[in-house]
């Protein structure tokens, strides 16, 4: 195999889109990732005039053609254009020239497609929209769908007790409310209960992760389109108008991009929005509650979140204090956990035992509720008894329990504590390979051999 064959596998491989062209813009790679992105089959674009298989694109709009053109890079550029087949497609695109001996001799673009985020986005928007013509208890279900209230909060912890009664204090204004800690700890069950106890309690209450999408999706979510602002855009609500009256809850609000929260600290000061391409501000009367995974102050100074907006929202602050700061609640969710999975798998376990009792409590919960919710979870689906044991816990929480702990070899001790880390990540992740990859910052592909390796 030569070093061009060797190189076109390498660009195969490659979980993103990569298209390349030469000086006069024929297509001299394009792989099944592009061509998926695309709608089209490679067969149809590789060899071809890029103008020939795109006839939609022009010299000025195609960014492999500009970057033939200005000899320059171009980033994180969004292009929305028609395939030969009339499908609408929209890409994120880095396109970067080609040098051989300080001569162009070509362009490579690689693209993420969010045609299916968008759609997806939109469909949302449309099913979110028929909210406006719902009433009562329909409209609530509908908006809402799990409601929670701050009698679903349960702790015999005095701080957690307190921060409820302010919380509850919280529900009597329509001041922005910011919640942060760590993942797990309840920060959008607690939101909703302000929600749910306040005066507007039958008006939407419509969450959005500010990390699930990227910028433009973000941004054209949020404010809302005009017809024409870009390639098939069509007049559309956003959701600061879709929760008009009710509550806007924003997830993860660090991750969102500093110009975007421009735009929301400006939502906030005088209550207008304009849609994307729109001339006109239209008034809302929307309530923005925030949650955090982090705490404020970090994210401030490490440039993530605007210091205006942290002052704008630190009026309504609260921090969520982690299940290991409360012990008592250990048990106490527990038993509630037990309870709730007794009637989903019709079983009838009647608790722990003293030794479970002592490792749950022992614990740190990394995960927190969320964590104890699911290793509940998993013992009750694997347990022959009425009463849950050391037998029944998840292996990462069996390995925390070997009282006799000796010297192992480094190779077996570090296989061993890898395969805990792959379990803790996939337990608090509900299995989900993708965001556990994130969780132990090592690539999707990475952690798929490692779970066929160890698990």
């Amino acid at each position: 195999m030569n070093t061009n064959e060797v190189l076109e596998a390498i660009l195969a491989c490659i979980d993103e889109g990569i298209h390349v062209i030469d000086p006069k813009g024929q297509t001299i790679f394009y792989n099944e990732v592009a061509a998926n992105h695309d709608g089209m089959k490679v067969g149809e674009v590789l060899g071809k005039p890029l103008l020939e298989a795109f006839p939609s694109l022009t010299h000025k709009s195609s960014t492999l053609l500009r970057v033939i053109q200005l000899e320059k890079p171009i980033y994180h550029h969004k292009q929305s254009y028609v395939n030969a087949h009339g499908r609408i497609i929209e890409t994120f695109n880095t396109t970067l020239p080609i040098y051989v001996d300080g001569f162009i001799m070509g362009a490579i673009e690689i693209a993420k497609d969010y045609s299916s985020l968008k759609q997806l986005s939109e469909r949302l928007a449309d099913l979110e929209g028929s909210l406006k013509t719902s009433t009562g208890k329909e409209k609530k279900a509908m908006t809402n769908g799990t409601l929670y209230t701050f009698a679903d909060i349960l702790t015999q912890d005095t701080a957690f007790k307190e921060l409820i009664t302010l919380g509850k204090k919280a529900a009597r204004s329509s001041s922005s409310v910011l919640v942060y800690g760590e993942s797990g700890v309840g920060k959008e069950l607690f939101i909703q209960s302000i929600h749910q106890n306040s005066n507007r309690r039958n008006e939407p209450f419509i969450a959005q992760n500010c990390a699930a999408l990227p910028e433009n999706l973000l941004d054209s979510l949020l404010f809302g389109t005009s017809k024409g602002s870009y390639t098939g855009a069509v007049e559309r609500q956003g959701l600061f108008e879709l929760a008009n009256g009710g509550t806007l809850f924003l997830d993860e609000l660090q991750s969102m991009p500093i110009d975007l929260q421009a735009k929301l600290l400006r939502v906030l000061e005088d209550g207008f929005v304009r849609r994307i391409g729109g001339a006109k501000s239209i008034q809302v009367d929307v309530r923005i509650m925030t949650a955090m995974n982090v705490n404020p102050k970090t994210a401030v100074a490490e440039k993530k979140l605007r210091d205006d907006l942290f002052y704008r929202l630190h009026v309504l602050s609260y921090e969520l204090p982690p299940l290991r700061n409360r012990p008592a609640d250990i048990l106490l969710l527990t038993n509630h956990f037990i309870s709730y999975f007794n009637q989903k798998l019709n079983q009838s376990i009647s608790g722990v035992d003293d030794e479970t009792k002592a490792v749950l409590h022992t614990y740190q919960w990394p995960g927190n509720v969320r964590e104890l919710k699911h290793t509940v979870e998993y013992m009750m689906i694997h347990t022959e008894k009425e009463v849950l044991t050391i037998d029944d816990l998840p292996p990462f929480l069996k390995h925390s329990t070997d009282s006799d702990r000796k010297i192992l070899p480094l190779r077996e001790a570090m296989k061993k504590m890898e395969t805990k880390l792959i379990s803790e990540a996939l337990l608090q992740t509900d299995g989900n390979v993708f965001q556990a990859s994130k969780l132990l910052n090592i690539p999707r592909q990475t952690l798929q051999y490692k779970i066929k390796k160890h698990i």
